[in-house]
């Protein structure tokens, strides 16, 4: 009979844990992460702009793309008015290679 008890009484402690982890996630859900890690987080400007380099060794038309993680401003250049880099004499796809252009202090707006 001590045994039938023990067993019992073992059994009631393990269903408890089960229906514990299984009402878990309803009581108190985790939060929802669907885009919460970017992995490239820049922000790209509408549009082309005239690019000019800070030393003044080019000016371009391109796209202006703001680094969120390090405030580093940087150009890519497009060579027109196209929103992503264009050459009418290859057939194959351009690549465009960034400029930096300027620097935004994030870390000053905490003060």
């Amino acid at each position: 009979m001590q045994q039938n008890t023990r067993t019992n009484l073992l059994l009631l402690v393990i269903a408890i844990a089960l229906v514990a982890i299984a009402i878990r996630p309803y009581v108190t859900p985790r939060p929802v992460t669907a885009q919460s890690a970017y992995p490239y987080p820049f922000y790209f400007e509408p549009g082309t702009q005239m690019l000019r380099a800070p030393d003044g060794s080019k000016q371009v038309y391109g796209r202006v793309v703001v680094d969120m993680r390090t405030g580093k401003v940087w150009g890519f250049p497009t060579y027109t008015m196209d929103t992503y880099p264009v050459n009418p004499v290859e057939t194959k796809p351009q690549t465009s290679h960034p400029f930096a252009l300027a620097r935004f202090a994030f870390e000053d707006t905490d003060r």
